[in-house]
């Protein structure tokens, strides 16, 4: 066993700092001045090795540190959570936010190219394999949450041995969903895929988000000793749910099933295209009628969009519907929780900041240009004719116009839910700020409907393959959720953040049309 984990925490490191050098590669600039036999030299090469062990350290420790400061810590401060209710406060958020976070990711079921390489490709044992990777994981998990647990929990008040039980139970979580997905897979043959965020998983997460934050915000706490028992508890699941793990015995053909978009990668170009294109119809409306009035750039939006109402609209109406719920139940809950009320206004007065970044997570602009490139632009992009700049900024326009439509379905209910709450809660002496929740709230969701576009006018990150190329889209995309995430811990009054919010949007919108009317001619291509 140690064995094959030492040799599969090679090839993980290999394939890491491969990666590492080709995304310093993809820098505009810098990859005109670094040759391609890079990989082949010994001080890049130990370069990339630093770089791979900071981020294991970081990942190990520094993550979890930075997860319950932004998650835990500060938002104690935010309740203002009384001195005497710190731990129990911990650990009910705690327990919450763990379930999310093993429903989300199990450790077990992510289609990572080095499993690839080291289960099909090499054709290492699929059950040795899974075995050592799985338990260094979960050591790794329990080293930084025993470390993180330690610091936070002791200035929220807990005792040290319920900050070493944490490690425990954030373990025995994700084993228990593991276990139960293996069950799953058993009875059904199908596999679980932590890397794919469908539009229930979002649902669900946004949910258990809501489970976790709205209680103790309203004041609703658990006894810290409830708490305690249902984390042993769940330590003690996870002891049981071992031996389902161990001997599961179908690792390997659950990996290959798992692994089915791996296997792309390894074909030659025309096959890769070929089998993406297969996947990608399956989100294609297959009705023959479909047709449109309209000519030119208009006629190809409005058939694209029409035969793409599965991946566009479905889950925007679905949102929009969990939104309208949990609207809904809050009012249910100032009928009968009438103390509520005073909370809740507060909150609207000051937390808007705070839908930033709910805005980015249900923003559709990331899978919209996804759609984009496979089933039109790969293609079209072939043309001259379609990289001209008056062209290229027609049909940027009017993109933007049908993924912003899309977008403002969930964030017009979700405005009008929080104008509508601000008023039933108590009002506000300033009746500016019902129309600033409203159009600040927009406003945010046409940011990220143009921020996505344009990255992917200016950046264009795929190549022929339909694989992500761009290591400055990557950075870009990452820091936007960074400042996204920064911006949700900040208490701004509504009126301000909203009133530049606003005008942030209008500015940003005309200086996205001008760069990619200026840029987009030279970047917007397919990657070799």
């Amino acid at each position: 066993m140690l064995k094959t984990l030492k040799l599969s925490l090679a090839l993980e490191n290999t394939y890491r700092v491969n990666g590492i050098i080709y995304a310093i590669k993809q820098i505009p600039l810098i990859k005109k001045i670094i040759p391609d036999t890079i990989y082949s030299e010994g001080v890049f090469k130990v370069f990339g090795n630093v770089i791979s062990a900071i981020w294991t350290v970081l990942s190990t420790f520094i993550g979890k540190l930075f997860y319950f400061l932004m998650m835990i810590f500060i938002i104690a401060g935010i309740c203002n959570v009384p001195e005497n209710a710190g731990a129990p406060f911990f650990l009910q958020l705690l327990f919450v936010l763990t379930v999310i976070g093993a429903f989300m990711n199990t450790l077990m079921f992510d289609p990572s190219k080095d499993k690839y390489y080291a289960i099909i490709l090499l054709g290492m044992d699929a059950r040795r394999y899974t075995l050592a990777n799985y338990a260094f994981s979960l050591l790794r998990l329990m080293l930084g949450f025993t470390l993180a647990a330690l610091i936070f929990g002791l200035m929220m008040g807990l005792n040290v041995w319920e900050c070493l039980l944490v490690p425990f139970f954030v373990a025995g979580m994700k084993i228990s969903f593991a276990a139960y997905e293996l069950r799953r897979y058993e009875k059904s043959s199908s596999v679980k895929n932590d890397s794919k965020l469908a539009a229930l998983k979002l649902i669900a997460m946004l949910l258990l988000l809501g489970v976790a934050y709205a209680p103790p915000a309203l004041g609703y706490i658990l006894p810290e000793s409830v708490s305690v028992v249902l984390m042993c508890l769940t330590v003690l699941a996870g002891a049981l749910s071992v031996k389902k793990i161990i001997t599961f015995k179908s690792y390997r053909a659950m990996y290959k099933e798992l692994l089915t978009d791996a296997l792309t990668v390894q074909m030659d170009k025309s096959a890769q295209v070929k089998l993406q294109k297969e996947q990608a119809r399956k989100n294609i409306s297959a009705d023959g009628g479909i047709t449109s009035s309209k000519k030119g750039f208009e006629f190809l939006n409005e058939l694209f969009v029409k035969r793409h109402r599965k991946i566009l609209w479905r889950s925007a109406e679905r949102i929009t519907l969990v939104v309208l719920v949990l609207i809904a139940a809050v009012l249910m809950l100032f009928k009968y929780v009438p103390e509520s009320k005073s909370d809740v206004n507060g909150a609207m007065m000051n937390l808007l900041p705070a839908f930033f970044f709910l805005m980015y997570a249900l923003n559709r602009g990331i899978g919209f240009t996804q759609a984009l490139f496979i089933n039109c632009d790969l293609s079209l992009l072939t043309y001259s004719f379609y990289k001209q700049p008056k062209c290229i900024l027609k049909l940027f326009q009017i993109r933007l116009r049908e993924i912003v439509k899309v977008n403002l379905l969930p964030a017009a209910a979700i405005g009008g839910g929080l104008a509508l709450l601000l008023y039933v809660s108590g009002g506000t002496d300033n009746p500016l700020n019902y129309a600033v929740l409203f159009v600040s709230v927009v406003c945010m969701s046409v940011f990220f409907s143009v921020h996505n576009l344009m990255l992917y006018y200016l950046l264009q990150p795929y190549n022929a393959g339909t694989e992500l190329k761009s290591g400055t889209y990557k950075l870009a995309m990452t820091a936007t959720y960074i400042v996204s995430y920064v911006l949700m811990q900040l208490r701004f009054p509504t009126l301000i953040f909203g009133a530049v919010t606003i005008a942030f949007c209008v500015i940003y919108c005309i200086a996205a049309s001008v760069l990619v009317y200026k840029l987009a001619p030279k970047t917007f291509k397919i990657r070799s």
